[in-house]
């Protein structure tokens, strides 16, 4: 099933990624969070729960972590005075930096024998994918599905 295959290569991705981020106690979802947050500053927590992938209750102990290390910081929305907002500090965006080769090098090495229009196809493919799966699906009953099933 092509399923089992994508969840395959991102177990693999996020095995490399740990075997990358271990030696400074860093995990594959934190750093996700906090590439996140590169490119999204002043998120809420539910937020960057949704766009790294983990719960509520998972982002709130990594937000606690990441924190206590100087990687980012929570204050206030200037917009919204009750809303907490998470961001990078310099210190978050500095080790997104000194790791930025490595990571590169690992996407590299997964893409490695294919052709740049395969890897353009494949981007393609598994943004039509997300974007298929990321709507909202249909709840109205169809023909088929009123009365339950038949």
């Amino acid at each position: 099933m092509l399923l089992y295959l994508v969840k395959q290569v991102e177990l693999a991705a996020r095995a490399r990624l740990d075997d990358i981020f271990r030696p400074i106690g860093l995990t594959a979802l934190q750093y996700t969070a906090l590439t996140v947050l590169e490119r999204h500053d002043d998120m809420s927590s539910a937020q960057l729960a949704r766009h790294s992938f983990v719960t509520a209750q998972s982002m709130a102990d990594m937000i606690a972590a990441l924190e206590v290390r100087g990687l980012i910081q929570r204050d206030r929305d200037d917009a919204d005075r009750r809303r907490l907002v998470v961001a990078l500090t310099c210190e978050g965006r500095d080790l997104l930096d000194r790791y930025r080769d490595e990571v590169r090098a690992l996407e590299e090495d997964m893409l490695a024998g294919l052709s740049d229009s395969e890897v353009t196809a494949f981007r393609i493919a598994l943004s039509t994918c997300h974007s298929n799966l990321a709507r909202l699906p249909d709840k109205t009953p169809g023909p088929d599905r009123v009365g339950g099933a038949q």
